[in-house]
């Protein structure tokens, strides 16, 4: 039997997702199979599929579906990546990445979401998600290089330790800008450097840390 909320993950998706141009077959699968409402607080799971992000814990966010999926798309992930997440947040951009990549290596700098988000991946069956308490700005080096980088927050600039982290061929993505908005860069590096592009405006909760706010 479909529930109300398999219902409105289906209508999320058509509407919100493949409305604006998402294509990638793995990214939609994903998008359809991840139980959003789950990740939000139980008085906010009537607004879980709405198209909006949403608060959590901390006074951070769960971002918009469609922002989750651009990023995730725009990361061109085949299935066999290791890919760095820095803002665990509410654990949910961890799991859409875990149902594509073969592992993703998460970092949360506030101890009580890393504990809720931990736990509920943990409970939905995510084994291939490792999570930390740590300054995401410095990235995880003990497992570097890897193959793929999302920061879920707004930086000033790029942090140096994560594209030094980034494996040749990797893709970067992170929000730049001031506190009140900045523009989503996709960052490839290359044998001889890096390359960077502008995907579009967009707004985040700032990134805390050494290379952040």
């Amino acid at each position: 039997m479909t529930t109300d909320f398999e219902r409105a993950r289906e209508k999320m998706v058509k509407e919100q997702i493949i409305g604006r141009g998402i294509h990638d077959r793995k990214v939609l699968a994903a998008m359809r199979k991840v139980p959003r409402h789950l990740f939000v607080a139980e008085e906010l799971q009537g607004l879980s599929y709405a198209d909006r992000p949403l608060p959590i814990d901390m006074q951070q966010t769960i971002s918009q579906p469609y922002m989750v999926a651009l990023m995730t798309e725009a990361l061109e992930l085949s299935g066999d990546e290791k890919v760095l997440e820095i803002g665990t947040g509410s654990g949910y951009q961890a799991a859409v990445l875990a149902e594509i990549c073969k592992i993703v290596y998460s970092v949360e700098s506030f101890p009580g979401l890393h504990e809720k988000a931990s736990a509920l991946l943990r409970g939905l069956g995510y084994k291939n998600v490792v999570t930390t308490v740590a300054d995401g700005t410095r990235g995880w080096p003990q497992h570097q290089p890897y193959d793929a980088i999302i920061v879920t927050a707004g930086a000033p600039d790029i942090p140096t330790p994560l594209l030094d982290q980034l494996a040749e061929g990797g893709r970067l993505l992170i929000p730049v800008g001031n506190h009140v908005s900045q523009q989503l860069k996709k960052v490839i590096r290359l044998a001889d450097g890096f390359s960077e592009e502008m995907l579009l405006g967009c707004q985040f909760v700032p990134l805390r840390g050494e290379h952040g706010w």
